[in-house]
């Protein structure tokens, strides 16, 4: 089933760069917000702000991916313009480091963080280059992707083209991983000791198609946001079909930003200028809703959620029943 923008509808509001969304069984939906925290969407239409302060972050907290922890904190991935790493935010703002460095050494500005089904904490870093705009380029190779388990923490996948959204497969065999400017959708062999096998190019993106968030449905598919084209794309795996589920494209918009990514000399201002009204630079998608066939739709320049039904249903998220 192919969406159409009248299938789209916004909720929420006053919200900050609401890059990723998490959506819980009680119908709860919470947002990274550059207001400093988390946003808290309750059912019944009233929002809550999670943040706090703390003088390891001058700038404040810059949460990009955030997870949900068991006890109602979170975890946030700080994309600061020079701090990284994992912060915990709690309800009554306290803020506190959670994992800031591997191996001794600072963790640059960071993506995106997802707990799996044993309870490891991956991480991925998309650019340790500064400023991160000088790795908006087709040889980006920057990237990496960390774990945190009972063993410590440490570095399992490098030179990657931009990291972005991480998650394991249904199955628990596979991590997938969104190479946003290498214009990438990869996946590694996901071993019992949390190391990964050779990186598998499961399908590679076209004109204006940057790859950001992802989810699995219950039949195995593979959902990708992607920002400039604002695309709802869902991919096979094992074929690498791509199918365009929802679109808010702009050609002339599209064609500038591909220009100057083929120069190498895309910028902030190529992303910071989408000319779209609804999906306002997609991000991410959550599937949620009783049924788990609603999608929520994060974004890099809105203030909103999008939200539309879909016909399949999600995979439950580890933190589904929190």
């Amino acid at each position: 089933m192919t969406l159409s923008l009248d299938d789209v509808s916004l909720i929420g509001s006053g919200l900050s760069r609401p890059e990723c969304v998490l959506a819980t069984a009680k119908g709860d939906l919470y947002t990274a917000d550059w207001r400093g925290g988390v946003a808290h969407l309750r059912p019944d239409g009233t929002q809550t702000l999670y943040t706090g302060q703390t003088a390891d972050l001058p700038e404040g907290l810059r949460p990009n991916g955030i997870a949900l922890e068991p006890d109602g904190s979170f975890l946030l991935a700080n994309l600061g313009s020079e701090a990284g790493g994992v912060w915990r935010v709690t309800r009554d703002g306290q803020v506190a480091p959670y994992w800031t460095q591997i191996d001794g050494a600072p963790i640059a500005p960071s993506n995106y963080l997802v707990r799996d089904h044993v309870g490891r904490l991956w991480l991925t870093v998309s650019t340790t280059m500064v400023p991160r705009s000088l790795d908006y380029r087709s040889d980006s190779k920057s990237g990496f992707i960390a774990v945190m388990d009972e063993k410590g923490a440490r570095i399992v996948a490098d030179g990657l083209g931009f990291t972005n959204e991480c998650q394991i497969s249904q199955d628990r065999r596979w991590l997938y991983v969104n190479e946003t400017y290498g214009r990438r959708l990869s996946r590694f062999a996901l071993r019992d000791d949390a190391s990964l096998g050779p990186k598998e190019v499961i399908h590679e993106f076209g004109e204006g198609q940057f790859p950001d968030g992802l989810a699995f449905d219950i039949e195995g598919k593979i959902w990708i946001a992607g920002v400039i084209s604002n695309q709802l794309m869902r991919i096979d795996p094992e074929s690498g079909h791509c199918e365009i589920m929802l679109s808010e494209t702009d050609p002339a918009h599209v064609a500038w930003v591909e220009q100057a990514y083929q120069a190498n000399a895309l910028g902030r201002p190529h992303m910071d200028t989408n000319p779209s009204t609804k999906l306002r630079n997609l991000s991410s998608i959550a599937f949620g809703g009783p049924d788990l066939r609603t999608g929520y739709l994060g974004c890099l320049l809105g203030d909103a959620i999008a939200v539309t039904r879909l016909d399949v249903a999600g995979v439950p998220p580890v933190h589904w029943l929190y």
